[in-house]
Protein backbone atom coordinates (compact mmCIF):
# COMPACT_ATOMS: atom_id res chain seq x y z
CA UNK A 1 0.00 0.00 0.00
CA UNK A 2 1.48 3.34 -0.73
CA UNK A 3 2.28 5.56 1.95
CA UNK A 4 -0.46 8.08 3.23
CA UNK A 5 1.67 11.08 2.71
CA UNK A 6 2.21 10.01 -1.09
CA UNK A 7 -1.80 9.72 -1.03
CA UNK A 8 -2.52 12.76 0.45
CA UNK A 9 -0.05 14.63 -1.66
CA UNK A 10 -1.67 13.10 -4.85
CA UNK A 11 -5.30 13.81 -3.38
CA UNK A 12 -4.17 17.49 -2.48
CA UNK A 13 -2.93 18.10 -6.06
CA UNK A 14 -5.85 17.23 -7.47
CA UNK A 15 -8.24 19.25 -5.76
CA UNK A 16 -5.95 22.26 -6.12
CA UNK A 17 -5.95 21.61 -9.82
CA UNK A 18 -9.13 21.40 -9.92
CA UNK A 19 -9.65 24.66 -8.24
CA UNK A 20 -7.18 26.32 -10.69
CA UNK A 21 -4.72 27.23 -8.46
CA UNK A 22 -0.79 26.67 -9.02
CA UNK A 23 1.42 25.81 -5.70
CA UNK A 24 2.17 29.22 -5.30
CA UNK A 25 -1.40 30.46 -5.19
CA UNK A 26 -2.31 27.92 -2.71
CA UNK A 27 0.44 29.24 -0.54
CA UNK A 28 -0.48 32.36 -1.01
CA UNK A 29 -4.65 31.70 0.59
CA UNK A 30 -2.93 28.91 2.87
CA UNK A 31 -0.17 31.73 4.35
CA UNK A 32 2.19 28.99 3.83
CA UNK A 33 5.44 28.76 1.38
CA UNK A 34 5.18 27.38 -2.00
CA UNK A 35 8.21 24.89 -0.83
CA UNK A 36 6.18 23.46 1.76
CA UNK A 37 3.09 22.53 -0.79
CA UNK A 38 5.11 21.09 -3.14
CA UNK A 39 6.78 18.81 -0.38
CA UNK A 40 3.61 18.12 0.51
CA UNK A 41 2.28 16.86 -2.88
CA UNK A 42 5.45 14.66 -3.64
CA UNK A 43 4.81 13.16 -0.03
CA UNK A 44 7.92 14.52 1.89
CA UNK A 45 6.27 16.64 4.24
CA UNK A 46 3.64 14.90 6.69
CA UNK A 47 1.29 18.54 7.68
CA UNK A 48 -0.14 19.12 11.04
CA UNK A 49 -3.68 19.44 11.64
CA UNK A 50 -3.45 22.74 11.61
CA UNK A 51 -1.96 23.03 8.14
CA UNK A 52 -4.72 21.16 7.14
CA UNK A 53 -7.02 23.04 8.13
CA UNK A 54 -5.44 26.59 6.70
CA UNK A 55 -5.39 23.99 3.44
CA UNK A 56 -9.13 23.64 3.59
CA UNK A 57 -10.06 26.99 4.59
CA UNK A 58 -7.63 28.19 1.43
CA UNK A 59 -9.10 25.55 -0.86
CA UNK A 60 -12.65 26.72 0.56
CA UNK A 61 -13.54 22.66 1.58
CA UNK A 62 -14.04 20.83 4.63
CA UNK A 63 -10.80 19.35 6.38
CA UNK A 64 -12.43 16.11 5.90
CA UNK A 65 -12.38 16.04 2.28
CA UNK A 66 -8.71 16.42 2.50
CA UNK A 67 -8.14 13.15 3.48
CA UNK A 68 -7.84 10.40 0.61
CA UNK A 69 -9.12 7.67 2.28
Amino acid sequence: MEDIRVRFGKHLRKIREDKKLTQEGLADLAGMHFTYIGQIERGKRNPSLINLERLAKALKIKAGELLPF
